[in-house]
């Protein structure tokens, strides 16, 4: 008797399996602005951490913010922050993958820096979904990101 093996990958329709799992994860649609906000906040304190043990990576902007502005005119919200940004590599890593935590992988490689525990960030986000809350409430979602240190977007 022969065991026959086969492997198959699972396809998904990406809009709908989204759809589902954002519902499922936040009964409010205002919800999404609290999850942008907690993305900015780590992206400060991934920065503000990372200046740490990564001297002149702050440059001459040194005092962090978050602004949210609502055009009405265009019908647009925009959360900005200066924090750690990402490189392009970053965002296909963790923007493209649903449920992929930028942070937790964050914390693993801060943690392998930091074995005396002196330094310790507290960071919010570590499921990978809060940027996908968004799309509550939004037909089209723009991220414009620059990596700490680097040039331009």
């Amino acid at each position: 008797m022969t065991t026959r093996t086969e492997t198959h990958e699972f396809k998904t329709e990406v809009k709908q399996l989204l759809n589902l799992i954002i519902n499922s994860l936040y009964s409010n649609k205002e919800i999404f602005l609290r999850e942008l906000i907690s993305n900015a906040s780590d992206a400060i304190d991934k920065l503000r951490f990372k200046a740490q043990t990564e001297e002149g990576i702050l440059g001459n902007d040194t005092e962090f913010s978050i602004r949210i502005e609502l055009d009405k005119i265009k019908n647009t919200l925009t959360v900005t922050d200066n924090g750690i940004g990402m490189t392009y590599d970053e965002v296909l890593e963790n923007i493209g993958t649903i449920a992929k935590s930028g942070t937790g992988a964050f914390l693993e490689a801060m943690a392998q820096l930091n074995k005396d525990n002196t330094l310790t960030p507290e960071l919010i986000g570590q499921f990978g979904v809060g940027f996908y809350s968004s799309f509550i409430v939004a037909e089209k979602v723009t991220l414009l990101t620059r990596a700490a240190g680097a040039d331009k977007a």
